[in-house]
Parts: C-alpha cells; sequence; structure tokens
C-alpha cells in the first residue's frame, strides 16, 4: 500500500506489507523490514534499516545528516530494529567516522513526539524517550531505560539498564542500571523500584541494590565498586558494579549529600 503522493527511490528496498502514506520520502539507500508503517509526511534518508513492524509518525526525520561540524558526508550508517514506534516530529540521525560510523537502536522502543537521538548512539530494547528528550552524539542507553520529557542526555554519557530519567531533567554524567535521576541537574535519587518491581525484581533483589547503594554513596564510586567487586553478589549487584567498572571517561551521577 503506497500512496501515489510518495516519492521512492528507485533503489529502496521495501519490505513484504509495507504501508506507505501520503508525502513520504524515502531515499535510495534505505531497507523497509516486512509491515513497516509510514503515517505520511516521514522522510528517510542515508543508508538506513528500518526493522520489521516499525511504524512512523508525520514529519519524522530518519537518517539524515548528523549535527555535527566534523560530519562531511563520509559513509555511515542508522540501524533501527523491529516494532519500534516512532512519533511525530522525532529526529534519529546515523553514525559518524569519528564515533564508529554506525547509529543503533535496538527493539520495541517508543520515542515520543520531538524527542532526539544523535549520531553514533547505541540504543538499547524497549527504552523510552518522552517528548522532547534529547540524546547528544555517542551516548550508549541500555535496555529498559525511561528518559523522561525536555530531558537532555550529554554527549558520551552511558545509562544503565533499567535506569528511570525524570522530566527536565540535565544528565552529565553515567548512571548506574536501576537509579533514579532527577533535577535541573541530575543527582541520583535512589533506586528506580517501581521499574524493578515491573521487571520480576524480588524484594531481597531490590534490599541488595539498597545496601550496594549506600555503600557506593559513601565513597568514590570505582573504588568503592572495586573493593565489592572482589566478593560474590546477587546478579542485579553484579551488573550495576559491572557497569561501574566497565569502559568510560565519565564521573557517576551520585546521590546528594
Amino acid at each position: 500500500m503506497i500512496h501515489p503522493t510518495a516519492v521512492i527511490d528507485p533503489a529502496a528496498q521495501i519490505g513484504a506489507g509495507c504501508e506507505i502514506g501520503p508525502f513520504c520520502v524515502i531515499g535510495p539507500e534505505v531497507r523497509l523490514g516486512r509491515g513497516v508503517v509510514l503515517k505520511s509526511h516521514v522522510v528517510l534518508a542515508g543508508d538506513t534499516d528500518i526493522g520489521d513492524e516499525t511504524q512512523i509518525f508525520p514529519f519524522a526525520s530518519v537518517g539524515e545528516a548528523p549535527q555535527d561540524r566534523k560530519f562531511s558526508g563520509e559513509k555511515t550508517r542508522l540501524v533501527i530494529g523491529a516494532r519500534n514506534r516512532i512519533r511525530e516530529h522525532v529526529t534519529i540521525n546515523p553514525g559518524t567516522a569519528g564515533g564508529g560510523g554506525i547509529t543503533r537502536i535496538g527493539d520495541d522502543g517508543l520515542f515520543l513526539a520531538g524527542s532526539h537521538v544523535a549520531h553514533d548512539c547505541q540504543v538499547g530494547n524497549r527504552v523510552t524517550i518522552v517528548n522532547h528528550a534529547a540524546i547528544a552524539g555517542h551516548c550508549v542507553i541500555e535496555d529498559d531505560v525511561t528518559i523522561g520529557g525536555l530531558a537532555g542526555v550529554h554527549q558520551f554519557v552511558r545509562i544503565g539498564r533499567g535506569a528511570m530519567i525524570g522530566a527536565l531533567t540535565m544528565v552529565t554524567a553515567d548512571v548506574i542500571p536501576f537509579g533514579m535521576v532527577h533535577g535541573p541537574r541530575g543527582h541520583l535519587d535512589g533506586l528506580n523500584v517501581v521499574g524493578l518491581r515491573r521487571r520480576g525484581a524480588s524484594r531481597d533483589e531490590i534490599h541488595a541494590l539498597r545496601d550496594m547503594l549506600h555503600r557506593l554513596a559513601e565513597g568514590s564510586f570505582r573504588e568503592t565498586a572495586r573493593d565489592m567487586a572482589q566478593a560474590e553478589h546477587p546478579g542485579m549487584v553484579r551488573e550495576v558494579l559491572e557497569f561501574i567498572l566497565g569502559p568510560s571517561e565519565r564521573s557517576f551521577l551520585a546521590p546528594q549529600s
């Protein structure tokens, strides 16, 4: 089902069962999986893969050149997984040569109106980015993260699995898995307990994470995590410790004293 006003380059690859609405524009290096729906006025450009059953709403711009002064037209890519919902006026950019050359988004994401994912970001599965939140370049957003409306994430920041970023928050440092962050200059405000419970975390697992967070707050995150990593811990605690000790030049958002 392709509307007669849609402009589709003959070299574009359109999967079975796609629906392409009025006034959509699809470039020559775009590949649509099965059952992709473009509502209307959608622009798909660059070397871009769109996964099966993804829906893209009016006036979204996906795959256009990165918003980076250093970009000079080099060959880079954007890969978007399956069953994502990309709402009105969302912008998602491909990678740059200096950042690895690829922006990648997982499956089952929800990108609400006006949100932005910049070049070279690596976004996991089941991520929700709420209205007008912006993710700067080179960020890593792990699975099951929620980023509230009008929030901003600084470039090169990592946000661990299951974290929650409140609305209007500026995130300038890494966020541990399952953390809860809010404030004009975001600080760590405990755990995303609601998200943990929704994902089946037990009471004992949540208590273990709270105990870990109290220990981390007493000193340097990395030094404390390095000491704690010498002992055995439950799976979620181990995941947080490995995240803290992972490759990053950023500091970590910490609780307010």
